[in-house]
């Protein structure tokens, strides 16, 4: 399936790019989310006239996500949770966890922006968590977890 992106998509492509992708992808994934739209001659046409202004949007929202990653850089975050003697918890602290904690601190920041590569924080103790605002703009926030 021929495929022209709407705006840069990780591992991908960038703005105005024509990729091949398996039709699942682009028919259940890019073009509902606004990424990318069926690379025919109308269409093109179509983006060639509006490059500026998805040019111009793509530029706000890397703007936006540097400006995001500035506040989040000096954060942290304390999450409390019920914990044996040796430090293991009885639960986890997740993704959801985290994003809501940095939220109710006032910076905004979503579950799938968070990525723990090795699954949910099991034990207590300070953590660097790596966080991706924008398929270009990356940073570590970080997270203490203690007994309550």
């Amino acid at each position: 399936m021929e495929l022209i992106l709407l705006q840069k998509v990780k591992n991908l492509g960038n703005l105005g790019d024509k990729v091949n992708v398996k039709p699942g992808y682009g028919r259940n994934y890019l073009v509902p989310q606004g990424k990318a739209a069926p690379a025919t001659a109308t269409n093109l046409a179509e983006f060639e006239q509006r490059r500026a202004d998805y040019e111009a949007k793509a530029n706000q929202q890397l703007a936006g996500a540097e400006a995001r990653k500035a506040a989040l850089e000096s954060a942290s975050v304390t999450l409390t949770a019920h914990a044996s003697p040796e430090g293991k918890l009885f639960g986890s602290v997740g993704p959801r966890d985290i994003a809501e904690a940095f939220t109710e601190a006032g910076f905004a920041l979503g579950k799938s922006e968070v990525i723990l590569a090795d699954g949910p924080i099991r034990n207590i103790g300070e953590y660097e968590v790596p966080v991706h605002l924008h398929a270009d703009v990356h940073t570590a926030i970080k997270v203490i977890v203690v007994a309550g």
